[in-house]
């Protein structure tokens, strides 16, 4: 199963336009860098960074030393960059619709370049350049996803599978932080690693000006639509008589109806789809239940990833060797999120080519496509959790599976429901919202911690159950969306019906 997800992979990067095999690259090499923060905590604390927090304790006659201020602080650090990463979003969603592409990306690689030169020139004497130093590493980070999904595009059948593989190769990039650990263990200084880091942004620059448009890619795709250095919508294109229908082609033919519309709702174009008010969909009930089904499980894993060396400590009785054995692991595993994604997209497009139901929208066929997709997200992250809730260390090595292929399949399917369940003109504002409101929800983290570390005296157990609970929640937006398709079925028997008639 591994070999072949790993054959679809291949299969999708290959039929990527090198503009897009290098957004691939990008994503898996730069955007989801924070991510990794688990193998970061490790070379920060070997580095003393927040060092003079920890102090020595006495213990039925032991002196032991006590850490849990230091860990408190880089947990602060975390909580306010994964913060950042989503709230932030939004604002780049706006910024990303109304500028276009390269606007927002010379936004976000100056952002991300700082924060990288900020971590490069800080020390254990300076460790509070962390701070703003990870959120911008994150909010660069999301722009360089936002802005290579709309990749998407060109694939109009295998439009989600593309998206998933993108977010795949974000979530992939939390091993970033895992070379610059390895490095560091083989001689390599964190300021050498994070300045190479920063040299990057060359590449990006070279990117953006030279490989992808000005504006956006638009979906559908207008007839012979190029994408490089032209990216432009040919003359002979722009009329409604040279439109044809070629699953990713634009076509003045196709009626779809909003996905969120009342049953009573009658059709329109896709046109008419698009002007549909930003507000309207933001105040659907698919966009509040998809805000809950996206915060319960980011928190979760929010919180795992950041309590994660604080929890191996506690496992392996304040062991480096094992704790450097499972951090490693751990971060290893977050590679697989590029093979993982696309398991998602194939679920969410499983659909594509077969002919639809007479009368069914193209639309409602998607909506019924990504039923199955949100319900098994839920279904991981519950398991997910429940392996983290089990205090057993070598099942933890079950835990980082779970999590990456859970991981893998909510950012991914995150972005292709959004993509197909509201209008493409309001893509980078809705993605933007769900991932801000969704990032206060996330800032729960932090008393959580501060509960396990305090009250709890360092054991998760009871955290980690009432968050599986939580989790369970999560359950009510695939079954919304299967019964909306239902209620959309029923209504549309019956219109066969009286017209038979």
């Amino acid at each position: 199963m591994l070999l072949h997800s790993g054959q679809i992979v291949e299969e999708h990067a290959a039929q990527l336009q090198p503009g897009g095999t290098k957004g691939l690259v990008e994503c898996l090499g730069f955007a989801g860098a924070v991510f990794g923060w688990a193998s970061l905590v490790f070379v920060l604390k070997s580095e003393g960074y927040f060092g003079y927090l920890c102090t020595n304790v006495t213990v039925s006659s032991n002196v032991t030393e006590d850490c849990s201020a230091q860990d408190e602080q880089l947990s602060v650090i975390f909580t306010i960059a994964s913060f950042m990463n989503n709230f932030f979003t939004l604002p780049n969603g706006f910024l990303f619709d109304h500028f276009g592409t390269m606007v927002t990306r010379l936004l976000g690689i100056s952002v991300y370049t700082t924060g990288t030169l900020l971590i490069a020139f800080s020390n254990a004497a300076k460790p509070v350049l962390l701070y703003p130093a990870l959120s911008f590493i994150a909010v660069g980070g999301i722009i360089f996803l936002v802005t290579n999904i709309q990749v998407g595009n060109l694939f109009g059948t295998h439009r989600s599978t593309i998206i998933t593989l993108y977010n795949g190769a974000f979530d992939s990039s939390s091993a970033v932080f895992l070379v610059v650990k390895l490095l560091y263990q083989g001689g390599v200084s964190l300021r050498t690693s994070l300045l190479f880091l920063s040299c990057g942004s060359v590449v990006h620059l070279t990117r953006t000006i030279l490989l992808l448009p000005r504006s956006h890619i638009p979906y559908p795709l207008p007839e012979n639509y190029t994408y490089g250095m032209k990216c432009a919508v040919p003359q002979s294109s722009s009329t409604a008589e040279n439109k044809v229908d070629k699953g990713n082609l634009q076509t003045s033919q196709v009626s779809e109806t909003t996905p969120f519309q009342e049953e009573n709702s009658t059709k329109v174009t896709q046109e008419e789809t698009a002007e549909r008010s930003f507000k309207s969909c933001i105040l659907s009930w698919f966009f509040l239940w998809h805000m809950l089904w996206l915060s319960v499980m980011q928190l979760r894993h929010y919180l795992f990833i950041g309590t994660l060396n604080p929890m191996l400590q506690h496992l392996t009785a304040r062991d480096s060797s094992l704790v450097s054995t499972y951090t490693n692991a751990f971060a290893l595993t977050q590679l697989c999120g590029i093979v993982c994604a696309p398991w998602n997209g194939l679920i969410m497009d499983r659909h594509k080519g077969k002919p639809r139901e007479a009368g069914q929208s193209e639309s409602e066929a998607d909506l019924r496509a990504a039923v199955l997709s949100l319900g098994v997200t839920v279904l991981q992250c519950v398991l997910f959790s429940l392996c983290a809730t089990i205090p057993l260390l070598p099942l933890q090595y079950l835990t980082f599976a779970l999590q990456v292929l859970n991981r893998s399949f909510l950012y991914g399917g995150n972005a292709a429901f959004i993509s197909v369940a509201f209008p493409p003109a309001h893509f980078g504002k809705l993605y933007g919202a769900v991932m801000a409101l969704s990032a206060v929800v996330s800032l729960l983290q932090y008393p959580c911690f501060t509960l396990i570390n305090g009250p709890l005296g360092g054991d998760p157990f009871a955290v980690n159950v009432t968050l599986t609970l939580l989790t369970c929640l999560a359950f009510i937006h695939p079954l919304y969306v299967y019964l909306h398709c239902r209620r959309q079925a029923a209504q549309r028997s019956r219109v066969n019906r009286s017209t038979t008639s």
